[in-house]
């Protein structure tokens, strides 16, 4: 493996591994799908947890096409803007007040000759808003992108400008960042502490991954 500041790009993913929020996006989409009743809305907390990295609107047009189907076009449009505002409203002010991961200063000056970038499931606007008022944008100067472009849209199309530059290195919570990073040729570190994936352990063991538990580990 390349030593750290030989990589051009550095690709982080944000909940989980940047943000301390996970369980903040859990609880939201519990409380957004309640209307629907316990049992709906535990099967999309389960549905959530098992596909990390997927967009609130990929996991939202699930819920209503599959769990709870929606069978009016009219309809199922209504419900999900409803779903994404109160799921927006629950997120917003979680992500404000969550831990930013340490030694996060430290390691941008150790690759300081690298582009960062955000590659999230996680709302863009809100991403930019989140990150502008915990002043850490600056820290992501190749950019920072989320929904409702997928993670593999958003790499594909990063690589072509040359904005993301190889050899490049993904760090990730899910088992998404994993194959959507080595599809597109970058290598992945698995970040642990804060994941909820339930079975990365044994994914990482299967799958040769290097694991860490917070970003912090790469400083020395």
């Amino acid at each position: 493996m390349l030593k750290l500041q030989e990589y051009k790009s550095i690709v982080f993913d944000c909940d989980g591994v940047i943000l301390n929020s996970n369980k903040i996006k859990t609880r939201a989409f519990r409380i957004a799908s309640f209307p629907f009743g316990y049992e709906a809305s535990t099967s999309l907390e389960d549905y959530h947890l098992r596909n990390g990295g997927i967009s609130r609107y990929a996991k939202f047009d699930y819920f209503l096409t599959t769990i709870v189907p929606i069978n009016s076009k009219k309809n199922k449009e209504l419900y999900l803007k409803n779903m994404l505002k109160i799921y927006s409203e629950e997120t917003e002010k979680g992500l404000l007040d969550s831990e930013i991961t340490f030694g996060l200063h430290s390691l941008r000056n150790k690759t300081r000759n690298s582009s960062w970038s955000i590659v999230s499931g996680g709302d863009q606007d809100q991403l930019h808003s989140v990150f502008a008022k915990k002043e850490i944008i600056h820290l992501f100067n190749g950019g920072i992108f989320g929904s409702p472009d997928t993670k593999n849209e958003i790499l594909n199309r990063e690589l072509a400008r040359g904005n993301i530059k190889l050899p490049a290195l993904f760090l990730g919570d899910t088992e998404l960042d994993h194959k959507v990073s080595v599809s597109h040729g970058l290598d992945f570190i698995f970040v642990s502490a804060w994941t909820e994936f339930r079975s990365y352990e044994q994914y990482c063991i299967d799958n040769s991954i290097r694991m860490i538990s917070k970003v912090y580990e790469l400083i020395d």
